[in-house]
């Protein structure tokens, strides 16, 4: 099994391209269920999870073709396959995403069955407001032998209110009503950016989607979708895990094709920290520095900091002088990863949902495992810096989201190598 091999201490410099959003390709390559005609996809990033949602898609009876750019041109025939509305458990198991095929296939094929997701170990992911809002749309669900099964004669435009956050909920139930009768609202809807996307690439395809960006969505629903040519928002996790990468090294980056509107809490919260960062256009720059000070951040819904960035900061405020705190308010359990930065000489109290850091000089290399995606985004940068040698184990993981990691880092200076 493969892993990755890091030489620590080496400062980062040059310039990385920051791929498309591994969060906005998913339910947006879903949502092609929906369309009449092809559809071609710009920056889709060349990652598991594209691989494994390309396969559930043909599965379903669509072709997914990509060209050499990487653009994938995404076709359901109308008319056809009507009878396959499966998502099956060996397919599903591998990305908690893939559940976002659920409010399209029961929007145009009137039935779904869609294995309960996998994906990393976090916490619990409870699909309960999917549930609940599909239901207030007219859908029929039970859920059994692992599988959630839901079938509707039609969809029939309602109010609905989430009692929580739900990026994924929120995707389902806005890709079930942009076809129903009549006005859908969804109120407390989530705003991510990856949310916006695909609400802009539905409304590019003749959807009458409003209040995008805001915690209320307002769907008209229309009797087609057509195909179109979109190109999906830059990877602000990616992004974020790039600038860390330049902190952690005290290095001189530039990230091209980054947005820093998507970035405000972690831009913020790393300057706060000492970290130099100016945004320009579509470009970051970061420049690292000797005088870092703690601090404390709390993982909040967009647009508060992204608990996808959680692990990333946790390896950086390891090697900052003075106590941090971090409160992760999304997934209390995902601190797994502290124990594998202990093993590399980190202090990492973890204390219900909280964890308390207390910088150290240096971290050393030594052997770890990844738990789930970002945990092993932060051990990468822990590895980054630690004195002597770093085997990361386990990295498939990091295949899942992000594209060609160590070469890319290497590009930039780094001593890292898959073996």
């Amino acid at each position: 099994m493969d892993k990755i091999v890091i030489d620590g201490g080496n400062r980062l410099e040059g310039s990385v391209r920051i791929n498309g959003a591994k969060n906005a390709a998913l339910p947006i390559m879903a949502a092609c269920l929906l369309l009449h005609g092809p559809s071609r996809i710009k920056g889709i990033p060349n990652i598991v999870d594209i691989q494994t949602q390309s396969d559930i898609l043909r599965n379903l009876g669509g072709e997914v073709k990509k060209a050499e750019d990487g653009t994938l041109e995404i076709l359901f025939r109308d008319g056809e396959n009507n009878d396959k509305f499966t998502a099956p458990y060996e397919l599903v198991r591998k990305m908690r995403a893939s559940i976002c095929v659920l409010g399209p296939l029961l929007s145009k094929r009137r039935r779904a069955k869609v294995s309960y997701p996998g994906g990393c170990v976090i916490g619990q992911r409870p699909i309960d407001l999917h549930i609940k809002g599909l239901t207030a749309l007219g859908a029929q669900i039970e859920t059994t032998e692992g599988y959630v099964n839901a079938s509707a004669d039609r969809l029939i435009g309602t109010k609905i209110s989430f009692t929580g956050k739900t990026v994924l909920g929120t995707c389902n139930v806005m890709t079930a009503a942009v076809l129903a009768e009549g006005t859908t609202t969804i109120e407390y809807a989530a705003c991510e950016p990856e949310v916006q996307d695909l609400a802009n690439f539905l409304n590019k395809a003749g959807a009458k989607i409003t209040g995008i960006g805001e915690n209320k969505l307002i769907i008209e629903g229309v009797q087609e979708l057509h195909g179109v040519d979109y190109e999906i928002i830059p990877d602000r996790i990616e992004a974020g895990t790039f600038i860390i990468a330049g902190a952690i090294t005290k290095g001189n980056i530039t990230l091209e094709n980054a947005r820093a509107e998507h970035l405000g809490a972690v831009i913020d919260k790393l300057q706060e920290i000492g970290v130099e960062i100016t945004a320009s256009d579509n470009t970051i720059t970061v420049k690292g520095n000797d005088a870092y000070h703690a601090v404390d951040l709390m993982t909040l819904p967009y647009p508060g900091m992204p608990t996808d960035m959680q692990a990333q900061f946790m390896a950086l405020l390891s090697v900052v002088e003075g106590k941090s705190i971090i409160s992760e308010k999304i997934f209390p359990d995902r601190f797994i990863h502290a124990a594998e930065l202990r093993r590399m000489g980190a202090d990492i109290r973890v204390d219900g949902p909280s964890a308390i850091i207390r910088g150290t000089p240096f971290l050393s290399g030594t052997e770890v495992m990844i738990s789930d995606l970002r945990a092993g985004a932060g051990l990468v940068l822990a590895g980054l810096v630690a004195k002597g040698t770093t085997q990361i184990h386990r990295i498939y993981h990091l295949d899942r989201g992000y594209e060609r990691l160590e070469e890319r880092l290497s590009r930039l200076g780094a001593a890292i190598k898959r073996m």
